[in-house]
């Protein structure tokens, strides 16, 4: 038993812990959870904790369902919403045999990192995650009810936007969860909070455990947070800005003082391997159907691939910073939602960037203009693409991607396929409330 599973074990009896919750997430990344008591967790730590994986999206086969989740000490964390009752842990997901299961999402990560960290380098997450608070539904055909009707960095008196924000952060801080700062964002009810840059798998725990933050903080205010990418159709979506760095060692990777905006040959290939294979990545990055309706909904959604400085029309933006502060160079990542796995996410992302720095890859000229306002003549000329415009067209683009197939792994990489086939095949066949009002008049 190393130090930090003897800190868990010492800290379970000094606080009186009740339960342990060990979480891990699907395929799709939906958090799951199995609560043992404090009395197990020496024998979780030595033989991990048997569940059935035949039960979980995406694990395995029923004649294959025996699996063990490992706990991962490092992620210990009390739920300050238990009364100090209840702790969890993340895990990793084994085989009974000892080794890893490869449709375990976290692993889908790891492995990824692995291979960053063979090529040198460390990857830091900085993520900014917007999403909207709602008056409690009770009938989904209903208009939905903001919680107010402020705007962009508005001050909302009325409503209780500002004491939710209080109430989360104080959570996530209490959680070792470090919060660079907050704000209402531009739709009413909408609004963001961006978490410090950290590791990547760190950063990947940390959004699950935000989303479960959020949504507790929410119900204490009596009202409900959803971080759907567009729940309302006349209001901007939510997205996930997100900010990736290299380190090698304590010296940023990306930071060149001769580059443009001062940025390196690192992070110009790694931002070119990102453009390379974001529309293959698409369904990942962007994995519902009603991801597509925030990406070509407007506001500050990217819709067409390509990068930019202070471009905010931009998929790829090379971000203003202190030039001293070379620990700040960084790219920002402007496709990703909130309703993503980020295990898989990060993933593909990651793995995008590396094959540009492997490859060499060069950096197409910047995008200067708003591209949205361009014609489609004006954006072939500068040779920018379109992003998928939909789960249908992102689902094709990724079943042809090496990329995605090798970095999830043939398992991961068929249930995702399966799933979002599925999930198109029930939208399409669905008779919209627009379709009736068009066609149908009333006698």
């Amino acid at each position: 038993m190393d130090k930090q599973q003897e800190h868990v074990l010492r800290t379970c009896a000094e606080q009186e812990i009740r339960f342990i919750r060990l979480w891990f997430t699907d395929v799709l990344g939906v958090l799951k959870s199995i609560v043992i008591a404090p009395a197990e967790l020496e024998r979780a730590f030595s033989e991990g904790v048997a569940f059935d994986g035949s039960s979980i999206e995406g694990f395995t086969r029923l004649y294959e369902s025996d699996m063990l989740l490992i706990p991962d000490a490092n992620t210990f964390q009390i739920l300050p919403w238990s009364d100090n009752e209840s702790a969890r842990m993340f895990c990793d997901v084994h085989l009974p045999d000892g080794t890893q299961a490869r449709m375990d999402p976290r692993a889908v990560l790891e492995r990824t990192l692995q291979r960053a960290e063979k090529a040198g380098f460390t990857v830091f997450v900085h993520p900014e995650i917007e999403f909207y608070l709602l008056k409690p539904i009770e009938d989904l055909t209903e208009p939905l009810v903001p919680q107010d009707f402020g705007g962009y960095f508005d001050n909302v008196v009325r409503g209780s936007d500002s004491s939710f924000r209080r109430r989360a952060i104080l959570m996530l801080e209490e959680m070792g969860i470090a919060v660079e700062y907050s704000h209402h964002e531009g739709g009413p009810g909408q609004n963001e909070i961006d978490l410090r840059s950290v590791d990547a798998l760190t950063a990947a725990d940390n959004l699950m455990t935000f989303r479960v933050v959020v949504e507790e903080a929410a119900i204490r205010e009596g009202v409900m947070a959803t971080f759907m990418p567009k729940p309302m159709i006349d209001a901007p979506g939510s997205g996930m800005h997100t900010h990736f760095a290299l380190f090698e060692g304590d010296t940023n990777a990306f930071y060149d003082p001769g580059g443009l905006y001062q940025l390196s040959n690192v992070g110009r290939s790694f931002t070119a391997g990102l453009l390379a294979h974001a529309a293959e990545i698409s369904a990942i990055v962007n994995q519902h159907v009603n991801s597509y309706k925030r990406l070509w909904g407007g506001g500050e959604a990217p819709s067409y691939i390509c990068w930019g400085h202070n471009n905010r029309s931009a998929l790829v933006r090379v971000p203003n910073y202190k030039p001293e502060l070379r620990r700040s160079a960084r790219i920002e990542y402007r496709a990703l939602d909130p309703s993503c796995n980020p295990y898989l996410a990060f993933a593909v992302i990651i793995e995008a960037g590396l094959d540009g720095i492997e490859k060499k890859m060069e950096l197409p000229p910047e995008a200067e203009d708003n591209v949205w306002e361009l014609s489609d003549p004006e954006r072939r000329a500068l040779g920018i693409s379109a992003l998928p415009a939909s789960l249908h067209s992102a689902i094709d683009l990724m079943a042809d991607s090496e990329l995605v197939a090798r970095t999830l792994g043939e398992q991961v990489f068929d249930y995702v396929l399966r799933s979002k086939k599925a999930e198109w095949h029930d939208y399409r066949n669905q008779v919209t409330l627009n379709e009736l009002q068009r066609f149908l008049r009333p006698m």
